[in-house]
């Protein structure tokens, strides 16, 4: 598959370790950040013309996919506030 835009690393590179670190050790933002990537995955898909939806689903998953990214952002913030 060709190359996906939009997936965490490159979304938040400065923090690269520490969703590493979110992912093995906090189960809410391991389902988070693997629900960001299958909606990231099925844009794509439906982007590339490989699956077939309408303009408001197209729509739908980037606002869910947003949604999820502000979601990962805060948790992102809130441990580097604790030092976690």
């Amino acid at each position: 598959m060709s190359h996906v835009p939009h997936e965490l690393h490159e979304e938040f590179p400065q923090a690269a370790e520490q969703l590493h670190a979110l992912k093995t050790s906090d189960a809410h933002f391991a389902r988070l950040a693997d629900e960001y990537h299958e909606v990231n995955r099925e844009i794509h898909r439906i982007e590339s013309e490989v699956a077939p939806a309408s303009d408001q689903a197209l729509e739908d998953l980037k606002k869910k996919r947003l949604g999820l990214k502000d979601q990962i952002a805060a948790l992102l913030a809130a441990t580097e506030n604790t030092g976690s």
